[in-house]
């Protein structure tokens, strides 16, 4: 009578749990073709922040979570030479800020998985001071 009673009430609280997850109603949710959303939010764009070199006709901007390979177009030398002005040596990264398309597809090229067309450029500022990353070749 006792395993009965047991196996019943294990049953009942196994039963009566619930395993729903919430997730964002519809309404909450903001979607391409929701109003709330600005311009610049719809027109397929994506804000970097990073690092950037461009170096021996190759580019690359680091962000805190993924490395990407930038192509070469006139924005991005528009870049360049606006990081030229914080570099004191050719191969120094400078922070940056730009909104551009990502893409996964093969280059010729650029070898990176994640490659990036510079669109917009938002800001450019002198690289941060951390003598512990640099590594300093040759002389």
């Amino acid at each position: 009578m006792k395993k009965t009673f047991f196996i019943a009430i294990i049953l009942t609280v196994l039963l009566s749990c619930k395993n729903e997850t919430k997730s964002k109603s519809d309404k909450d949710a903001i979607t391409l073709e929701n109003p709330e959303r600005t311009e610049k939010q719809n027109d397929g764009l994506t804000l970097l922040k990073g690092d950037f070199v461009f170096y021996d006709g190759a580019a690359v901007l680091q962000t805190h979570a993924n490395i990407y390979g930038v192509l070469v177009t006139n924005k991005m030398h528009e870049l360049n030479k606006r990081a030229e002005s914080y570099k004191s040596n050719p191969t120094d990264m400078v922070s940056v800020e730009i909104r551009g398309r990502v893409t996964n597809e093969k280059h010729e090229k650029i070898l990176w998985e994640n490659k990036v067309e510079i669109v917009e450029i938002l800001d450019v500022t002198a690289p941060k001071k951390d003598d512990k990353n640099i590594v300093k070749l040759g002389n």
